[in-house]
């Protein structure tokens, strides 16, 4: 399961992927839609969080800071 790392209560618009980018910001791009090109990260929420290795960090859908523990090495 996931925890909150940070609230941060982010208002999601349509047509952008929000993430956590490599300094612990939220960042958001635009999504390419068939002939528009997607691209130009902008940072829309300064939190500079520490991240740790074998988590993965996403922005929830009450617009916080989250993570989960990734799942390595399973076998099928």
């Amino acid at each position: 399961m996931a925890e909150k790392v940070l609230k941060c209560g982010i208002k999601k618009e349509k047509g952008y992927l929000y993430y956590v980018d490599k300094n612990g910001n939220v960042a958001r791009s635009k999504m390419a839609r068939g002939k528009d090109r997607g691209g130009g990260a902008e940072v829309v929420y300064q939190a500079n969080i520490k991240r740790e290795d074998g988590y993965l960090y996403f922005i929830d859908k009450d617009g916080d800071i989250a993570r989960a523990k990734m799942a390595r090495g399973r076998k099928a």
